[in-house]
């Protein structure tokens, strides 16, 4: 693995181009992006244009409010993502079982276009999740009667997983026993795993936790097939990874001595960022803090699990909030804003020193989210670990010609420059809406003027381009020209988020010329490995394999 990681991470040397494309924003018919065709079709267009990296969001089990940074476990994938005709060639639905339900993915009425206003209808263009939450899940449950009536073997699809994942299984029956609640109501038995009680449900609900084994056994044996595709096409895919677990997660339940919680199951203090310019109060998180000295004890085994876990669905990870590892935000529990917060100091080196030793090398092919309160102490700690740092471009107009994130201001190549991430508006709308001193500091800075506004995403692609960071990687929304219609968050608001989905075929010909000659023109264009043959298989031929079943045709690639 250390070999692999040193290849991988050596090509950060090399000029690239990426995009960020969430699964769940894929085109489909089943009201939200899945690990089908769409995901194979994505990647031939990835390498039909010379981008290498294909940047994805985190892809746990969601639960309220939808969001991918909360999920119920670190170790599990998330089984919408699950994809249904997939389901359909393995004889475990039929297309007419399927026409039954109502995945909110219909024609779109004239006034909705995206993910803006509170009612989506049922529209191509928007997840909705309340639909999807009904449908898909009964569709899935389906799947697993038609796996039982067959004769499968529920026993056999733990072997392929983790011991975390099999905790996750466990942990979602007994919620769906409690009608959905989080495990800090659950009856004290339960709350507090004990074994007795836990060894007695596991006996008495072995369906209910197969069911989850089922829907893990599949997605894995899915991402796995899109995984190793990418492989053999020469793209590697970025993970993002959630430097905090949630609160209502399998993780805080089942390891509870390694978060900062009373014997009681109640938090001592929660994440959070202290209050800005941008926010009087601060951002009160709510996720449960790690206790690192527990972690240290332990040489972070939990980590380096969850990192084995991570390194076996990636490429590449996305650390998220990576100055939490030099020193996190701690506000008690109860309070109601975050204002009373204090830094307290986080692992620094010696979690990374126990990662350099698990895998046997001095490198790891990470990215450091460290944007936000940087201070010389965290800065000190990208130095030493020497990861990757981002760089966004729509942060650069705001402060003049100091501003550490315009094009000319980067003074290491050891960097992936954004033009924008999933917590940014789209390109298109944040250049129309920016106050009119910004847009004209933006025009004198690029030798442009108002003449210019329309062809300004694009123009704004060649500059990030330009720039001498080895990544670069844009939204696949601001590649489309996409306005507001196409953002995929709104940072501190609940409704209305992780919806956007593409239009099928929405990167036509014409479009993936321009993005070829945009990669070519300022040296990052990578030239992809072929398709792989079709493989005839016999019918005792092993069929987690991957074939030409799994990916489209050339027609269809091309469509």
């Amino acid at each position: 693995m250390g070999l692999y990681f040193r290849l991988i991470f050596g090509v950060y040397g090399m000029k690239k181009a990426g995009m960020l494309m969430p699964v769940f924003s894929l085109p489909g018919k089943y009201g939200i992006g899945t690990l089908g065709e769409e995901a194979y079709k994505f990647i031939d267009m990835l390498c039909d244009t010379g981008n290498k990296i294909w940047q994805v969001l985190p892809m746990g089990p969601t639960g309220f409010g939808d969001s991918p940074y909360q999920s119920f476990s670190a170790f599990a994938g998330n089984p919408y993502f699950i994809d249904l005709d997939m389901l359909v060639r393995e004889g475990l639905l039929s297309e007419e079982e399927l026409e039954e339900f109502d995945f909110g993915d219909g024609a779109v009425s004239d006034n909705v276009s995206g993910n803006s206003g509170d009612d989506h209808g049922d529209s191509p263009y928007a997840v909705n999740y309340g639909k999807l939450y009904v449908s898909k899940t009964k569709a899935l449950k389906l799947a697993f009667e038609h796996f039982l009536k067959q004769g499968g073997d529920v026993s056999a699809l733990y072997k392929d997983l983790r011991p975390e994942t099999v905790e996750y299984c466990v942990f979602m029956a007994i919620k769906d026993s409690f009608n959905g609640a989080s495990w800090d109501v659950w009856p004290k038995k339960f709350r507090n795993c004990d074994e007795k009680e836990l060894e007695l449900f596991r006996k008495t609900h072995k369906e209910e936790i197969g069911f989850y084994a089922f829907l893990q056994y599949q997605f894995m044996k899915q991402w796995g097939k899109v995984h190793e595709y990418a492989k053999i096409r020469g793209i590697e895919i970025v993970g993002d990874i959630p430097i905090y677990c949630a609160s209502d997660s399998s993780d805080a339940w089942a390891h509870r001595e390694l978060f900062q919680y009373t014997r009681d199951g109640e938090p001592k203090r929660v994440a959070g960022v202290p209050p800005d310019l941008f926010s009087a109060t601060g951002q009160l998180w709510g996720n449960p803090l790690y206790d690192w000295d527990m972690h240290a004890k332990t040489g972070y085994k939990w980590w380096l699990d969850r990192m084995d876990y991570c390194f076996e669905m990636y490429d590449i990870l996305r650390v998220d909030h990576f100055r939490g590892f030099e020193a996190y935000y701690a506000i008690p529990f109860g309070d109601e804003t975050a204002e009373n917060g204090e830094w307290v100091k986080g692992p620094g080196m010696g979690l990374f020193n126990a990662m350099y030793k698990h895998y046997g090398t001095e490198k790891l092919p990470i990215i450091a989210e460290d944007l936000g309160i940087i201070t010389d102490e965290v800065r000190e700690l990208m130095a030493k670990v020497g990861f990757p740092g981002m760089k966004v471009l729509q942060f650069a107009w705001d402060s003049g010609p100091e501003n550490a994130f315009l094009p000319n201001s980067l003074v290491t190549t050891n960097c992936i420059y954004y033009t924008g991430t999933h917590d940014n508006d789209t390109l298109r709308h944040w250049f129309d809406t920016l106050p009119d001193w910004q847009r004209d500091y933006i025009y004198k800075y690029m030798s442009r003027s108002s003449n210019d506004w329309d062809v300004m995403p694009e123009l704004l692609i060649r500059l990030s381009m330009s720039t001498i960071a080895d990544t670069v990687i844009v939204p696949a929304a601001d590649y489309l020209g996409y306005g507001a219609d196409g953002r995929i968050n709104f940072p501190g608001t609940s409704g209305n988020n992780w919806m956007w989905r593409m239009k099928e075929g929405a990167f036509t010909d014409s479009i993936k010329s321009v993005i070829a000659e945009i990669v070519g023109v300022y040296g990052r264009y990578q030239k992809a490995l072929p398709r792989p043959e079709p493989v005839e298989k016999s019918d005792s031929e092993d069929d987690d394999k991957l074939s030409d079943k799994d990916a489209p045709t050339e027609k269809e690639s091309d469509e």
